[in-house]
Parts: structure tokens; sequence; C-alpha cells
């Protein structure tokens, strides 16, 4: 019982992890989740980009006149 106990109580974290993507993928919200994280980092580049337009700018310039 001992045994048990430590075992849980070191990987209790992982074990609650993989329940939980065992329960995401069984319902396909992964679906769901990709479209939230991609319009999240979509809304941080669009709005670092009109932050530092001009750093933006020279950084594409730059990195074209390299190619």
């Amino acid at each position: 019982m001992e045994n048990i106990k430590d075992f849980w109580n070191n990987y209790k974290g992982a074990i609650i992890g993989i329940i939980i993507a065992i329960l995401i993928l069984a319902t396909r919200i992964y679906n769901f989740i990709l479209a939230v994280v991609l319009l999240v980092i979509g809304a941080f580049a669009g709005n670092y980009i009109q932050q530092n337009k001009d750093n933006v700018k020279e950084k594409i310039k730059n990195f074209i006149d390299r190619m």
C-alpha cells in the first residue's frame, strides 16, 4: 500500500495529464483547442507587428535582401 501512495505522490501530475489527454482525444476537442491556439498566436503576432512597424519592416527587408 505504501508503494502505491509513493507512486501516486510522485506521478499524480503525469497521471492527471494522461487522463485529460485521453479525454481530449476521445471527444475530438483538439480541433477546437488548435483553432483557439492559432487565433491567440495570430493576435499576438498582429499586435507585435502593429506596435513595432518600423523594426519589423527593416527585419523583413534585410531578410529579403539576404535571399
